[in-house]
C-alpha cells in the first residue's frame, strides 16, 4: 500500500520550486540527524525561501565573502553548505572562511576541485562540520582526498557525472556522494543509479520565473 503523505499549502505560497520527483529515490545523506536528498544550487534568497529542497549548496564564481554566507544562513529555513574557495581563493583564507561559516551555522563547507590536499587536511583539524570536496573529472585521486579529510564528494563533471560517480562508487562503496543531476528526470535517475546519495538541482532563475508570470499578466490584463 502506497504511503499517503498529507500536503498542506497556503494560498500565497503554493507556487514554489519543487525538486524533481526522481530525487526522492536517492538514499540521502544523514548529517547531524538531518536526511538530505536534494540540494538546490543557488544564492538567490527568494528562491531559497520558496523551494522544497532539503538543503542549499551556496557556491558561486566569485571570491567567497563572509557577508554573503551570513545573509544566506540567516535567510534560509533549510541547512546551507557554504562555498569557501580552494581555486583562486586558497591557503589561510580558505581556513578562515570555513571557520567563519561553521561559526555562523553552516551545515558543511564546499571546496573547489583545485583545492590542495594539505588545505583539506588543515580544514579537518580546524572544523567539525563536513568538508565537501568537489570532483570535476575522473582523474582525481579519491584515496588522497579521503585520506586528507574529505567527508563528502561533490561530483560535478557535466555530462560525465554518472560515469565518474559510478567509478567512485565501485571503488568506495560507502563514501557519501553528492552529484549534479542535470536538468531532466532521466539524467537524475541515471546519476542516482550510478551511486549518488544526494542530487544537486539547478533551479530556473527568478528572471525566468517572473517572465512566465508576466506573460500571464499581459494575457489576462489584470489590474
Amino acid at each position: 500500500m502506497k504511503e499517503f503523505i498529507p500536503d498542506i499549502q497556503g494560498s500565497l505560497r503554493k507556487e514554489i520550486i519543487r525538486m524533481p520527483a526522481a530525487i526522492s529515490t536517492a538514499s540521502g545523506i544523514r548529517i547531524f540527524g538531518k536526511l538530505i536528498r536534494s540540494l538546490i544550487f543557488t544564492t538567490d534568497v527568494a528562491i531559497i525561501r520558496n523551494c522544497n529542497a532539503d538543503a542549499v549548496i551556496a557556491v558561486y564564481p566569485f571570491t567567497p565573502q563572509p557577508l554573503i554566507s551570513h545573509a544566506l544562513i540567516i535567510a534560509a529555513d533549510i541547512p546551507v553548505f557554504c562555498g569557501v574557495g580552494g581555486g583562486t581563493t586558497t591557503g589561510k583564507r580558505v581556513l578562515n572562511l570555513a571557520m567563519d561559516a561553521e561559526f555562523q551555522g553552516a551545515i558543511g563547507v564546499v571546496v573547489n576541485h583545485p583545492t590542495q590536499n594539505d588545505i583539506i587536511a588543515d580544514l579537518r583539524q580546524r572544523i567539525d562540520v563536513p568538508i565537501v570536496v568537489t570532483v570535476a573529472n575522473g582523474g582525481v585521486d579519491i584515496s588522497k582526498r579521503l585520506a586528507a579529510g574529505a567527508s563528502i564528494l561533490n561530483v560535478s563533471a557535466a555530462g560525465d557525472t554518472p560515469s565518474v560517480v559510478e567509478k567512485i562508487r565501485r571503488e568506495y562503496p560507502e563514501v557519501p556522494i553528492i552529484a549534479t543531476g542535470g536538468p531532466k528526470e532521466e539524467s537524475i535517475i541515471k546519476t542516482i543509479a550510478a551511486g549518488a546519495n544526494a542530487i544537486t538541482y539547478t533551479p530556473p532563475t527568478s528572471a525566468e520565473i517572473f517572465q512566465k508570470k508576466m506573460e500571464i499578466y499581459r494575457e489576462t490584463g489584470l489590474v
